[in-house]
């Protein structure tokens, strides 16, 4: 082929993958607001299109069509079917699983790569061997963490912090082994056992690094990961000299990233203490007393509770994974529904770590069709609760918790809360006494204008609204 039909060739593709930077940046902009996600969707969905298709013209098609057609149709099959069959309650698990597999990808890549530019381990040069093993490193760190964060959202391991003395000297140890691996490869000493010793350790360190983590910190968890795989990718494209893969890779380690800082700060906790804390082990009465807490628990009936809401002027829904684990959204928006037939305002109060990833009760209000101007922020909503009539709570533990504010010893003290128990009345709907993901007692419940309504949150719901409807 002429040198000016490749240069010629080269400047599309190079203008394809401009394109789509360009359509990754609107579409991260438009999944900033709930109106305007959907489309955010389509215009990164657009811009990953354009990307494959001009990643097309770089493949030899005489040898590579059938590695290309089983990876993308085999790919393309299994996000369909995920797209369909997997409910929006475990989509953090499937976020955490296709993180996972980005990193793991991005990991074997790499490796691919070492190996192709490194027959019989000749040297590389530092500027091959620099991207290559940051990209399998933390390649690796991202798939492991996020197989072990899937199994515990999955609940097939448990969620609270897994934990054993001298855990800290042995992962110290590990990520010696990482470093050092990494820095023999980089200087050409025995590169092909030292990479590949970087590489076991990096897959070992990931899955040590998440085990301690408790569930209440997985929205941390799972955006601190999302970015190792946004760096890995980015990595991975300097590896391969592939511009896209560092635009996007490098909006997803940033975004990972800041999110990752709003989460923590959410929750008043370094990102060191989320990570090294283990943060979530059950300690029964670690919550501690609050002002006005009486040591006793009251339980309500359906029809208590009904009458408080059917009669109120305003109420603030509280929903939490109580309400994700019943899969009670849509009996929550019907709910709504008939309180606003009796001229009840209904709000909802979304606390930003409340669930199992960041934006996870949005996402289930609004898989049941709640307006988006009935989302309200902490921020926001706080204010509301003084001249609220009634807070109904769903399964919100820790983030309702008012020995944030007031006991110094408590684990969540300087967390900023949703402020329920300033409400006239509080209704909290929950299984049992157990504690949430923080294992710590919640006051709250001892609060005289509180009572407890056991049971499933669906089943507890659905009672509601036929007992609103009977009134």
């Amino acid at each position: 082929m002429p040198a000016e039909a490749v240069s010629a060739n080269q400047i599309a593709i190079d203008a394809a993958y401009l394109v789509t930077g360009i359509c990754f940046i609107l579409g991260l902009k438009f999944l900033s607001h709930p109106q305007t996600a959907r489309n955010g969707n389509r215009i990164s969905m657009l811009g990953m299109a354009v990307a494959l298709v001009a990643t097309g013209f770089l493949l030899d098609w005489s040898s590579a069509w059938w590695i290309v057609a089983i990876g993308g149709g085999g790919g393309a099959l299994v996000g369909i079917y995920s797209a369909r069959a997997v409910k929006m309650t475990a989509m953090p698990q499937m976020v955490a699983l296709f993180n996972g597999a980005g990193g793991g990808a991005a990991a074997m890549v790499a490796a691919a790569e070492f190996l192709h530019l490194n027959p019989g381990g000749s040297a590389l040069s530092w500027d091959q061997s620099l991207p290559i093993i940051l990209s399998s490193v933390i390649g690796a760190i991202s798939f492991t963490g996020s197989i072990i964060a899937f199994l515990k959202l999955q609940e097939l391991i448990t969620g609270r912090p897994l934990t054993y003395p001298g855990q800290q000297f042995v992962n110290g140890l590990i990520a010696l082994a990482v470093v050092g691996g990494a820095a023999l490869t980089i200087a050409n000493v025995d590169t092909v056992p030292a990479y590949f010793v970087a590489l076991g350790a990096a897959a070992l360190l990931g899955i040590l690094f998440v085990l301690p983590i408790g569930g209440a910190d997985m929205p941390v968890i799972i955006s601190l990961l999302n970015s190792f795989t946004g760096l890995a990718a980015a990595m991975t494209g300097f590896v391969l000299g592939n511009n896209v893969l560092i635009i996007s890779g490098a909006l997803v380690g940033a975004s990972g990233t800041f999110l990752t800082m709003l989460m923590s700060k959410a929750m008043n906790r370094s990102i060191a203490n989320v990570l090294f804390g283990a943060f979530g082990k059950v300690v029964a009465g670690a919550g501690g007393a609050v002002p006005g807490a009486t040591g006793a628990i009251r339980e309500a009936t359906v029809d208590d509770v009904a009458t408080m809401l059917a009669y109120a002027k305003q109420v603030i829904i509280v929903p939490g994974y109580g309400m994700a684990v019943a899969q009670a959204q849509h009996s929550v928006r019907e709910l709504e529904t008939q309180l606003e037939k009796r001229g009840v305002e209904v709000k909802y109060a979304i606390h930003p770590v409340a669930g199992r990833m960041p934006g996870h009760m949005n996402v289930l209000l609004a898989e049941a069709n709640v307006p988006y101007t009935a989302l309200y922020d902490m921020d926001d909503i706080n204010p509301e609760f003084p001249r609220t009539d009634v807070a109904l709570v769903i399964g919100a533990n820790d983030v309702t918790n008012p020995a944030a504010r007031t006991v110094a010893s408590s684990p969540i003290y300087g967390m900023p809360i949703l402020d329920v128990d300033k409400a006239h009345n509080v209704v909290v709907l929950k299984r049992s006494m157990k504690p949430g993901f923080a294992g710590i007692d919640n006051p709250l419940y001892e609060l005289p204008n509180t009572v407890m309504l056991f049971g499933d949150a669906k089943a507890s719901v659905d009672l509601l609204v036929s007992a609103v409807k009977a009134l």
